[in-house]
């Protein structure tokens, strides 16, 4: 991924020890190192910052990354910060009141970091950002998460490949995701670059006029916190003004599986049944809602980021960085905080549809064939 791109991410608080911060998790317990774990590890404490509970994928990458550590050696603390930017500022501060080796930060508003990783600068605590990009300080050493400008190629080049399909010209309704998270950005500009030339070739019309001018106006049409009830809200106000007469929409652009939840509920409100007719609806994520969905026929792709492929790799940079090894990297071009440039390990997303849930999904373990009725 060669794009210019300035790229983002972030509690309440008092100053108190992680075991007593409220509304959080804590988790600080060593475990054994197993065969092959980092020597020099144990007792070593690594905190950990996740933006919520609420969202399945997240419960998942903390719980996962969190014992992936404990197994090399290492002590924990495991905060969630119930999408609250101050509460996730407290918890982090109260991490680095505790002196870890290394903060690993899904940031909730990777703007608002700054002043807190200053202090964890002062005190010789390195900084990974995990999936969402720390803007504007100089103070993350490195950032690990998935080539979010391919998610959003992989959706608009699955759209593009159901045009032939569908009615001339089909009828699209694009979403972008939350305004705060700026892999949001790269969602929709890596979806944008494909579906744009067909909207200004008339192959694909807008009948709502959310159509943004460029990748730059991407806001404009975000769902802020990536909320599927205001998903849900948003389509049914686009299908009640613009969709009268029998007009019907074609394909939905959803940048991630929590909104496509949101607008597959907007969807069966309005009437559209699964079937021939019914909208060309992506997402991203394999939640477990959605690939329901997507058996039965309420939605036709996810893009899947196996998240423990992101866990394994970070679990492995932070052992890097314990021990003072050079820490892999894979790009140093596409991520710019607005301060720096940032060392990126970037992982390949994969397309999943009704037709490879059990080859992808299932047979690698993400699930099991009993979780989703198969």
């Amino acid at each position: 991924m060669n794009r210019g791109v300035t790229t983002v991410l972030a509690g309440v608080g008092a100053v108190a020890l992680l075991a007593t911060t409220a509304a959080c998790s804590s988790s600080r317990e060593a475990a054994p190192a197993a065969g092959g774990a980092a020597t020099g590890a144990s007792g070593s404490l690594i905190g950990i910052a996740m933006p919520t509970k609420s969202l399945e994928r997240w419960n998942k990458d903390g719980s996962y990354l969190d014992g992936l550590l404990k197994k090399a050696g290492y002590e924990t603390t495991l905060q969630y910060a119930d999408n609250k930017v101050d509460q996730q500022i407290t918890q982090i501060q109260n991490m680095v009141n505790q002196n870890p080796k290394v903060l690993v930060i899904a940031a909730i508003n990777g703007t608002a970091l700054a002043p807190v990783l200053a202090t964890a600068k002062s005190k010789g605590i390195k900084v990974v950002a995990y999936d969402r990009l720390i803007n504007g300080t100089e103070n993350v050493d490195y950032y690990a998460t998935f080539d979010n400008y391919k998610v959003g190629q992989l959706q608009g080049e699955y759209i593009k490949s159901k045009l032939s399909g569908l009615p001339k010209p089909a009828n699209l309704e694009p979403f972008a995701g939350s305004p705060d998270d700026n892999n949001a950005k790269f969602f929709f500009s890596g979806a944008w670059d494909v579906l744009l030339p067909l909207v200004k070739s008339g192959e694909l019309t807008v009948p709502s006029g959310k159509s943004p001018a460029s990748n730059a106006d991407w806001t404009k049409i975000g769902i802020q916190g990536w909320g599927s009830d205001t998903a849900q809200s948003e389509m049914q106000n686009r299908l009640n003004s613009f969709y009268t007469g029998g007009k019907k929409v074609n394909v939905v652009l959803s940048p991630n599986d929590s909104l496509a939840l949101g607008i597959a509920q907007a969807l069966e409100g309005a009437g559209y049944k699964p079937g021939p007719g019914y909208p060309v609806l992506t997402g991203q994520d394999a939640d477990k809602a959605n690939v329901l969905n997507i058996i039965a026929g309420k939605q036709s792709m996810t893009v899947w980021k196996d998240t423990r492929t992101l866990g394994d790799q970070v679990s492995k940079m932070v052992d890097q960085i314990v021990k003072g090894q050079k820490v892999d990297v894979n790009d140093e071009k596409s991520y710019n905080n607005g301060i720096k440039v940032v060392p990126t390990y970037l992982l390949p997303p994969v397309v999943v549809t009704k037709d490879d849930i059990k080859s992808k999904l299932i047979d690698s373990g993400f699930y099991k064939a009993s979780d989703l009725g198969m």
